[in-house]
């Protein structure tokens, strides 16, 4: 009798970050989030894999990298049940979820045309009003967004 063989879909790393359940949707965000073009490292990206918990999710895997955490967090904006595992000699030594920040400054582009953000150069600055339904306000003009619907600078 032939028993069903299990395959990994995403090959293991030695050392490294892995960005685990990222809704699918969302995993090309989470990417520029990140800022993985500039890695010079491995970088395996997965997208549409299968998820009990998700359904389908998305996965980032970097060699060799371990993000400070405020970058990491930034993914919650996206992705707020994503988990962070570090890897090293191919062992989990951290796992850890995504905590959303109380403040968001430099992410996200205000939608609202006449906020100031969009006519000076300034950075943005977004509260966090409903960790939730991740909604953020605008510091400024008091526009605001959820997150599936932010424009990711």
């Amino acid at each position: 009798m032939n028993t069903p063989k299990k395959e990994l879909a995403v090959a293991a790393l030695r050392c490294g970050t892995v960005i685990d359940r990222i809704p699918s949707s969302m995993l090309f965000k989470a990417v520029r989030i990140l800022g993985i073009e500039r890695i010079g490292t491995h970088v395996t990206v997965g997208n549409n894999l299968e998820s009990k918990a998700l359904g389908t999710k998305g996965i980032i895997k970097v060699a060799d990298v371990e993000f400070a955490e405020d970058t990491l967090n930034r993914i919650a904006l996206i992705a707020p049940h994503a988990k962070i595992n570090i890897i090293r000699d191919f062992e989990v030594v951290e796992k850890r979820p995504v905590e959303l920040p109380d403040e968001i400054v430099g992410l996200v582009r205000c939608s609202n045309p006449k906020c100031i953000t969009n006519n000076e150069p300034m950075r943005t600055r977004f509260s966090v009003i409903d960790r939730d339904d991740v909604t953020i306000r605008c510091h400024y003009c008091g526009q605001t967004v959820k997150s599936e619907d932010a424009l990711i600078d």
